[in-house]
């Protein structure tokens, strides 16, 4: 699988550009990749194609395919993803992908031969929207890709995770757009602690989050560094409980960082109706946040939003809880 990334390395994100010429460009742009589809990690894994599928299925029969520009995601290149991961990292995803067959990384995360193109191509998601968002005539953007990203650590694969997308487009803000300051706004039922191992040493990124403690991957309770506000939440905490914590922490720290970008880590596996975790939340409680982080990016970031698909394992609930996600992105 040399040739994944080495094809990679000699392709750059495509340009920060919108809809073909003379359509009519919209506020939010939607990224995915058919790749996406045909990364497998075997029967019954509840991190499956499917939930690509259930997510844009629902959008449509919403109407809100209609509301966005459908573009294909691109590959990251090389050097966009080096700015999170080692060279060893990427190397030993390489040399672990098989050319057939399944390929098991620890007891929760495997490739096939799909999977490094879709992990490069998920990451190269959140790098186009961001190119996007801050010159390519959009506001707001969201990636309905997967693997997810946030549990992947600069040198470790984990938790279904490969390439840790949202940190891999948050660099690419500071480096390649000249942002001074990005949060990322993680709010899966699990902690980003691989977002947060990547970028806690990190001053110009803000990270805040939410997550049921204790819970896989037992991390969160001690923030790694004074750039992370971390709300662990007990099991059975509602939606109640995601208010208090983002009305009484995250919005304090975020007002006083006063960031340019907005990303979501959008894991929807807090739902009630979630076999992976025991929180109680509701598609209203994802649209209340929705509604809130895009008041944010309207006071601080010129209402520039990223959001990418991270956890959300019951497909109907997964599916209502995306719409209600991107129609508050849209400003419904």
């Amino acid at each position: 699988m040399k040739r994944v990334l080495s094809q990679s390395s000699k392709q750059s994100s495509a340009p920060a550009s919108g809809p073909p010429a003379g359509g009519e460009r919209r506020q939010l742009a939607y990224l995915s990749h058919p790749s996406s589809l045909l990364h497998d990690m075997g029967e019954g894994h509840p991190e499956c194609p499917a939930r690509v599928s259930a997510v844009r299925n629902a959008l449509r029969e919403a109407g809100l395919m209609d509301e966005m520009d459908c573009l294909e995601a691109p590959a990251a290149t090389y050097a966009q993803m080096l700015r999170a991961h080692p060279s060893a990292h990427l190397r030993r995803l390489e040399h672990a992908s098989p050319a057939s067959g399944t390929a098991h990384l620890d007891g929760d995360t495997s490739m096939n031969e799909h999977s490094l193109t879709a992990a490069i191509h998920a990451a190269g998601a959140m790098v186009h929207a961001v190119e996007l968002v801050t010159g390519g005539g959009y506001q707001r953007a969201f990636c309905n890709v997967r693997p997810p990203g946030h549990h992947a650590e600069s040198s470790t694969p984990m938790g279904f995770c490969l390439i840790n997308s949202v940190a891999v487009g948050a660099m690419h803000a500071l480096e390649a757009r000249g942002l001074e300051q990005v949060a990322i706004i993680d709010f899966d039922v699990h902690h980003g602690n691989g977002t947060e191992e990547i970028l806690a040493a990190e001053p110009r990124v803000m990270m805040a989050s939410t997550f049921q403690s204790p819970l896989y991957p037992g991390s969160g309770e001690t923030p790694l560094g004074p750039n992370m506000v971390n709300v662990g939440l007990p099991p059975g905490s509602d939606g109640q409980a995601l208010r208090r914590a983002v009305e009484d922490q995250w919005w304090p720290a975020l007002t006083e960082f006063k960031p340019q970008l907005l990303l979501i880590s959008a894991g929807f596996d807090a739902h009630q109706d979630d076999p992976l975790a025991q929180l109680n939340w509701t598609e209203q409680d994802y649209a209340w946040v929705t509604h809130k982080l895009s008041a944010l990016a309207n006071m601080y970031c010129e209402g520039r939003i990223v959001s990418t698909l991270e956890g959300g394992y019951a497909l109907p609930a997964l599916g209502r809880s995306a719409v209600a996600h991107v129609r508050a992105l849209i400003g419904h």
